[in-house]
């Protein structure tokens, strides 16, 4: 259910990332890369059950989110945002738009000949018929990510929330800290006590005492 919950980021991710690719969005492209960067962190994070990683990605979306509604607002021109400075797009490398300008729903696509605003190597068309219009399918693309960010944002807290929970639990009832049980040790030790006993040994008619060690024995008393 954990990885479910962010393979529907990952899946979006990947659509928008195609689409960004057939339009030369190098911007988008390059932030959609980072994107699907941070949704397999946090798969990894969620699966390993590494409390960081989802972190990371939670600070991950709070940008990502910024950065979708830039686009809203770009493609909507709120404020003293346009669309002719498309250049931001593509960082000036190219005259390209969305890929949805000319393969939105419905859209007629007609080349303007001999049109006096075409550049070298470069056409002019013009689009009509269409049922929704690039900016709008642009914006409506952003709200959607922002809307799975915002999911995954509470998502991520969540998990990593119990993650360190169980982790503080585990170290309080011992964890990788605990001692291992140690069974009392004697402090008792053997002290040798040599003992001697003198054999009397009769010869030459007289009793007397052996001179040699005959039966050394020893004692083990505890202390």
């Amino acid at each position: 259910g954990s990885c479910l919950s962010l393979s529907l980021p990952q899946v979006a991710a990947l659509q928008r990332q195609i689409f960004d690719f057939l339009g030369y969005q190098w911007a988008p492209i390059l932030a959609n890369f980072l994107h699907i960067m941070a949704v397999i962190l946090g798969i990894f994070g969620t699966v390993q059950y590494r409390s960081r990683y989802l972190i990371l990605y939670a600070a991950w979306l709070v940008l990502w989110v910024g950065w979708n509604a830039f686009i809203i607002c770009f493609y909507l021109e709120v404020g003293q945002l346009s669309q002719d400075r498309d250049f931001i797009m593509t960082f000036n490398t190219s005259l390209h738009r969305s890929w949805w300008m000319e393969n939105g729903p419905g859209c007629l696509v007609t080349p303007v000949l001999n049109s006096r605003l075409a550049l070298e190597d470069h056409h002019v068309i013009s689009v009509t018929g269409c049922l929704l219009d690039y900016p709008y399918i642009e914006a409506l693309s952003s709200a959607l990510q922002i809307f799975l960010a915002l999911f995954g944002f509470v998502f991520a807290c969540y998990v990593s929330k119990v993650f360190l929970e169980e982790e503080d639990s585990f170290d309080f009832i011992g964890g990788f800290d605990s001692y291992g049980y140690q069974a009392p040790q004697k402090t008792s030790h053997l002290q040798l006590q040599p003992l001697y006993t003198w054999v009397p040994v009769h010869g030459g008619g007289e009793v007397g005492v052996a001179s040699t060690l005959l039966l050394p024995a020893y004692l083990g008393n505890w202390s």
